[in-house]
């Protein structure tokens, strides 16, 4: 129950906190009793375990501390999590998950252990899944990946006479994920056929995510999207260097199925709506072999039900 506490308060961080660093929560118990709370809330303000620690006081010596992510041991903007952790005098640590960064990476356990302080690591869905983005940013230099696909349930992509597959609901979730995003994507083809604006629209978006076209085909006269037409690692590469961490593909089935062959693709969000569509393609073109999805869990939006799916944990 604490580390979901601690999943709780890191929320409280989302939105304050710059995307290139994690949300983080954390608790303090002693004899069974929460005695200090704390999250990363943003620039300026204390970690999330030197938060609890200062809540707790002297009732953190000998106490547990519930962290759902690996205390860092490098000096950054503040000192170093783990030595304050020691000097607080906490007895056991159970962290949710370890830090991919290169500057932690169990480095943060080694230091605790190294000071007496029991470690347990509970490598919880929940508490990756907190972060993922961020996660797959720091880890592997690239954006984190969302495929997203609208189809009927006969596994269409398209519906003869009709302009959109699924329902008003589903629509704004697609623009709240947009305004969530760092870029958004589709592939050539698409734009040459619909040319989408690809903006984030009546969901009080305070900026616009970067607009990209992933191919080799010129993009028609006037178009506001970013041409990127060099091989799929190289552009996600100078992607995630200039800062775009999440990328939503909403391209038709040949760009997914580009990203996919590539092992590029990080989650699956599928919207299936209660309709036949009898013709038309599916959502991903042929692959050199099946992919194996994970934590498949479904939601309805509106009439639409919404898949959601992971090809690897973050």
């Amino acid at each position: 129950m604490s580390l979901e506490r601690a999943l709780e308060l890191a929320e409280r961080g989302r939105g304050r906190v710059d995307r290139d660093h994690p949300v983080v929560g954390a608790v303090v118990v002693c004899d069974e009793e929460v005695v200090g709370e704390g999250w990363y809330d943003g620039p300026g303000t204390p970690h999330a375990e030197v938060a609890a620690i200062s809540a707790a006081g002297e009732s953190a010596r000998g106490a547990t501390l519930y962290v759902t992510l690996e205390p860092c041991s490098h000096h950054g903007a503040t000192p170093p999590c783990a030595d304050a952790v020691v000097t607080a005098g906490i007895a056991r640590v159970v962290a949710g998950v370890g830090d991919p960064n290169p500057k932690v990476d169990g480095h943060g356990f080694e230091r605790l252990r190294a000071a007496g302080v029991a470690v347990e690591v509970l490598d919880s869905w929940e508490a990756r899944a907190q972060n993922e983005a961020w996660r797959v940013w720091v880890s592997a230099g690239r954006p984190f990946v969302i495929y997203k696909v609208a189809m009927t349930l006969d596994g269409r992509v398209t519906v003869p006479g009709s302009r959109w597959v699924t329902g008003e609901e589903s629509h704004r979730r697609v623009h709240e994920l947009r305004a969530a995003s760092d870029a958004v994507a589709v592939g050539t083809g698409t734009v040459l056929a619909d040319d989408p604006a690809l903006t984030a629209r009546d969901v009080g978006a305070t900026t616009q995510p970067r607009r990209l076209a992933f191919g080799r085909r010129s993009l028609p006269e006037g178009s506001e999207l970013e041409l990127r037409s060099g091989p799929l690692e190289e552009e996600l590469r100078v992607l995630a260097g200039e800062g775009v961490r999440t990328l939503l593909l909403e391209g038709g089935p040949t760009l997914a199925a580009s990203f996919l062959a590539a092992g590029l693709v990080d989650k699956l969000l599928v919207f299936v709506a209660p309709r036949l569509s009898g013709e038309g393609p599916g959502p991903v073109a042929s692959l050199p072999e099946p992919a194996e999805l994970r934590h498949l869990a479904c939601e309805t939006v509106g009439e639409d039900v919404l898949l959601t799916a992971y090809l690897r944990d973050p």
